[in-house]
């Protein structure tokens, strides 16, 4: 699945001379927001986000049956498979969350999302009524069979890889870069709350409004507390939460972030965890990590040195590193 961090970060108007031209549309079973410095270079930085978003799309869905990872999920125990080279990259992509995270992001969960109910698009997830799942536990990163020199991947039986945790930041990352580049200016990438800056930002940086759910960000910036404001310059920044994109099952309500470990959703500890880092990819991957690790994520974010914010189930904030304070923290 292209997993859709229900938790967002929005982009918020600025005023200026020239504002940046900005393009929303639906992808990757979420919102696409393309901020664009200079409105001149609009159509060619919207065109390149479009052919990034298709190509993500077709190498690493779950739900298209015709995707190269349906493909190498349907072969899983026959032995291993080519693979095109973004699949590739967004195989060694979430490989790598699972070692820096020592398990707690993993790809090999598409077995246990699909025990939990999310074996189809969110939309018909959520309209969908069934029993009460039984939880499965991930098979773990090692279980992978992965040859990065011929581009061969293998799964064992009963196994299905999931990149959800990555795979849509990595878009994020790969198509901020590849229009800034090409326009030569200042780009937001902005996918359901996984956010990629790359180029020249406007004066002050992207002004970017944190919010539970990316589709009803509440109250614009000086309406009121709880909707704190960051200034984002480069690199990437990513909200994972638990609370907007839920489903029920029995009596139980889900959600899309799983623990590995135990095939289960995570304690409820955190509702959002945002995360600021280098790159969408170790953003998101650090914010969904924290989620699954509850109450041991402040230590080992502080580990990383990258700047987060934590809400509790309560409401309570935790700031780590250098994330600027905000009239909601209580």
């Amino acid at each position: 699945m292209a997993r859709t961090a229900p938790s967002a970060a929005r982009p918020a108007a600025r005023g200026g001379p020239t504002e940046p031209a900005t393009a929303v549309f639906p992808a990757l079973g979420t919102t696409a927001t393309l901020l664009t410095a200079d409105p001149a270079r609009a159509g060619l930085t919207l065109s390149i986000l479009r052919a990034e978003l298709a190509a993500v799309d077709a190498a690493c869905s779950r739900f298209r049956a015709d995707s190269e990872l349906s493909r190498v999920n349907a072969a899983a125990g026959t032995g291993p498979v080519p693979v095109g080279a973004l699949l590739a990259e967004a195989v060694e992509v979430a490989l790598r969350a699972a070692e820096l995270t020592d398990g707690a992001v993993d790809p090999t969960v598409g077995s246990a999302v699909v025990a939990l109910g999310y074996d189809r698009t969110f939309a018909s997830v959520a309209a969908h009524a069934g029993p009460a799942p039984a939880p499965r536990p991930a098979a773990g990163r090692r279980a992978v069979r992965w040859d990065p020199v011929l581009r061969l991947l293998g799964l064992p039986a009963g196994t299905a890889l999931d990149l959800g945790a990555t795979a849509k930041a990595l878009a994020a990352d790969r198509a901020a870069r590849r229009a800034a580049a090409a326009a030569r200016c200042g780009v937001l990438v902005n996918l359901g709350g996984d956010l990629s800056a790359a180029g020249e930002p406007p004066a002050g940086g992207w002004r970017v409004a944190i919010a539970d759910d990316h589709a009803r960000p509440g109250p614009e910036p000086g309406a009121g507390p709880g909707l704190p404001v960051v200034s984002v310059r480069s690199g990437g920044l990513a909200t994972s939460g638990t609370t907007v994109r839920t489903w029920r099952r029995g009596t139980r309500t889900l959600h899309h972030i799983v623990d590995p470990r135990t095939g289960d959703v995570p304690p409820p500890v955190w509702r959002t965890v945002s995360v600021a880092a280098g790159s969408c990819v170790d953003a998101n991957t650090a914010a969904t990590a924290a989620v699954v690790l509850g109450e041991r994520a402040p230590g080992w974010l502080r580990s990383t040195g990258l700047p987060a914010r934590l809400v509790r189930t309560d409401g309570s904030v935790t700031r780590l590193g250098a994330w600027p304070a905000d009239g909601s923290d209580r």
